[in-house]
């Protein structure tokens, strides 16, 4: 038996990013895949904080700090400044 190769064309792509409203995009994805492209959905990210002595970014877990204290989560008041040191001095 003798196979014969043929090869497989090579299509140019082009990537571009595409804002469609979000009532719309279920339509879009539906035109999409019928003319046989491909659509990723990327999603907004969060926006990363670094260390400044480092220019490291900051890890999930001190990212979760950092929220949770711009939500008022977990938040301990205290009375004074001597109730303050007293409290991190025991961390």
């Amino acid at each position: 038996m003798i196979g014969i190769a043929t090869p497989t064309p090579t299509v140019g792509l082009d990537t571009f990013t595409l804002s469609v409203p979000k009532d719309d995009v279920s339509l879009f994805k539906t035109l999409a895949k019928k003319m046989g492209w491909k659509v990723e959905r990327k999603r907004a990210s969060k926006p990363r904080l670094y260390d400044p002595e480092t220019g490291e970014s900051l890890n999930e877990a001190t990212m979760k700090v950092i929220e949770d204290a711009r939500n008022g989560k977990d938040l301990i008041e205290v009375g004074s400044m001597d109730e303050y040191l007293k409290l991190v001095s025991n961390l």
